[in-house]
């Protein structure tokens, strides 16, 4: 499963039934889980923890420095969970000694060109399109996905379920179960569709809607709307995931939607 034309570190630690493809380097502080594939032309770096089932497309480069000027070497890490598809050219850089790795999920796609940056942790079954790019410190939470082209500015949150449109700008944090877009960025709905493909119920989704109703769309300052949906939106472990959310807020929101409420549309 090892190709001849592969060069790997004796030092790595690599599992049952995994493949190696030719022109790949690996080298010594390297694990790699029970049956992964890496494909050719792949560099993985030290300080790379690989999980189980994980496929590493040609010219992908795992675990390289940070490009982080602060960064002197330290030992760093970068994790990449079960399951997950890492696709051409990707570059994933383990972290600084600000939080010491940076984490990859399972179940999760990045797409051709896509590039996570230092000490990153991107959730369970996310999806990141062709060449969006995540700078530092950046938390992607379960089940977001962001749009091709994307750019995300450092120490910016994307919340869970949430849909990001392609070639945005995103400066300011996302909250968990919406759909950003425009320039801008901007609130312009729920991720319904998102929400009912996983199940959420009915009811659910309708709490979510009120709520982001009163945050974007009814003219409130945020502590007021706050204070509006603890008040108005029946209790529900959604309500107080945005509440949440909200409330530990770095870099602030996006912008509310101006003009019609767009979950009517």
């Amino acid at each position: 499963m090892i190709h001849p034309l592969s060069v790997i570190d004796p030092e790595a630690k690599i599992g049952k039934n995994v493949t190696v493809e030719p022109f790949t380097r690996i080298y010594g502080d390297v694990t790699i889980d029970d049956n992964s594939w890496i494909g050719p032309n792949v560099t993985i770096f030290d300080g790379a923890r690989i999980g189980k089932n994980v496929k590493i497309f040609p010219n992908s480069v795992i675990s390289a420095d940070p490009q982080d000027l602060k960064y002197k070497g330290e030992k760093t890490f970068a994790k990449i969970g079960d399951n997950t598809t890492i696709r051409e050219c990707v570059t994933i850089n383990k972290g600084t000694l600000a939080n010491v790795e940076t984490k990859v999920g399972n179940n999760c796609l990045l797409m051709a060109y896509t590039h996570v940056a230092h000490d990153c942790v991107v959730g369970n079954n996310c999806i990141l399109a062709n060449a969006a790019t995540l700078a530092g410190h950046i938390t992607v939470h379960d089940y977001a996905i962001i749009g091709g082209l994307s750019a995300i500015h450092q120490f910016v949150t994307i919340g869970a379920h949430t849909m990001i449109s392609g070639g945005s700008l995103v400066r300011k944090d996302v909250p968990p179960f919406t759909r950003a877009a425009r320039e801008p960025l901007a609130y312009v709905g729920i991720n319904s569709i998102g929400l009912r493909r996983k199940s959420f119920s009915i009811e659910s989704i309708k709490i979510i809607q009120d709520s982001y109703r009163i945050l974007f769309a009814s003219g409130l300052s945020i502590s007021e709307a706050l204070l509006e949906i603890e008040a108005e939106i029946p209790s529900s472990t959604y309500k107080d995931q945005i509440l949440t959310f909200v409330r530990n807020s770095k870099r602030g929101l996006m912008k509310g939607y101006m003009g019609k409420d767009p979950d009517e549309e």
